[in-house]
């Protein structure tokens, strides 16, 4: 294997174990706790940050919109599926949760897919992803009683998605094509439809929560939005959950979630 890969998975593994640490350290979490990983790919995320615990998988909610992925997960974890669409409210009522976990996630909350390599204008571009980040946090607070939003550090020198060096600070009518190029040959591609969030930009989010920063040589890697107790609810949407497959919940209009 490539030596450099090898270090960066190292680097990434590492961590990945410090911030479950933090997680686990952050909450009461007992055989009843109830828990939503929200963009959780199969879970396998949750299920290594749990590890330890006395959360009983039947309590973990895998919410994603790849079908396949949160059917993975429960067949293999014994977690509970959500299948959910890229815009639109989540299928709980207020408070259903005694904890939301979001990691690595929101930063991908932005435009749809089909619209990432097209739209060159960094102003648009972040002025759209913030509304739909705006709307996804209050999702976040509003059905879950307390939560656990990590993401990049927008100032951070090497940019998570890429493993690219100050790609993140290249404005968008840059970015892109640097991408296409980089795509070619690079260790690691990816679609340019990540919009990164300083601390600043995530307290706004999440106004009621501690904001924690995972450091890295000195500097923060990540930021975290921890909150231990509710925060007051926003108003609940109109949901949608007729005609779900058993086992699994689908929205009629979700928001992006990975």
């Amino acid at each position: 294997m490539n030596p450099l890969i090898e270090s960066i998975r190292v680097f990434s593994k590492r961590a990945r174990q410090k911030r479950a640490a933090i997680f686990r350290n952050s909450f009461s979490l007992d055989c009843d706790t109830k828990i939503l990983d929200i963009g959780s790919d199969d879970g396998l995320n949750i299920k290594a940050t749990l590890e330890g615990t006395t959360v009983q998988p039947r309590n973990v909610y895998i919410a994603d919109i790849n079908q396949q992925s949160v059917t993975k997960g429960s067949r293999e974890f014994g977690f509970t599926p959500v299948l959910i669409a890229e815009s639109g409210a989540l299928p709980f009522p207020d408070r259903f949760f005694d904890v939301v976990y979001c990691s690595s996630v929101i930063e991908h909350v932005t435009i749809p897919k089909e619209r990432v390599w097209q739209l060159s204008s960094g102003r648009k571009f972040r002025h759209e992803s913030r509304r739909r980040q705006k709307a996804f946090a209050d999702e976040i607070v509003r059905v879950g009683k307390c939560y656990f939003v990590q993401t990049p550090n927008r100032h951070f020198p090497i940019e998570s998605h890429t493993w690219l060096p100050f790609v993140a600070w290249l404005p968008r009518r840059l970015l892109i094509p640097t991408l296409r190029v980089t795509n070619l040959f690079w260790v690691k591609t990816t679609n340019p439809n990540w919009c990164l969030l300083d601390k600043n930009e995530l307290s706004e989010l999440f106004d009621e929560a501690r904001i924690m920063e995972e450091k890295a040589f000195g500097l923060t890697k990540s930021i975290m939005a921890v909150s231990k107790t509710p925060a007051p609810v926003v108003a609940a949407p109109q949901v949608r959950t007729a005609g779900c497959p058993p086992g699994s919940l689908r929205v009629g209009q979700g928001m992006r979630a990975a």
